[in-house]
């Protein structure tokens, strides 16, 4: 995720309209705690990285990627 694509959804998780590479992730469909949503994973381990919404919020994209925190690493791009 691109700090680019982050934006404030005001739901404590940082939230990204998109994913820097696709097919770095892989999409999951959760059922759990009575709900349906899309679990985000990592696609090389399987490791969970938090869930992806469809709910605008006025992105270009119409998605939230709502990220759990430890699973980010900030790396500065190359200049």
């Amino acid at each position: 995720f691109k700090s680019g694509t982050k934006f404030d959804s005001h739901c404590g998780w940082p939230s990204f309209y998109e994913s820097v590479r696709p097919e770095a992730v892989e999409l999951i469909e959760d059922r759990s705690h009575g709900m349906v949503r899309t679990e985000v994973r990592c696609a090389q381990c399987g490791s969970h990285l938090g869930h992806v919404f469809p709910d605008g919020f006025g992105t270009p994209t119409g998605d939230r990627y709502c990220m759990n925190s430890i699973a980010l690493t900030f790396t500065p791009e190359e200049s």
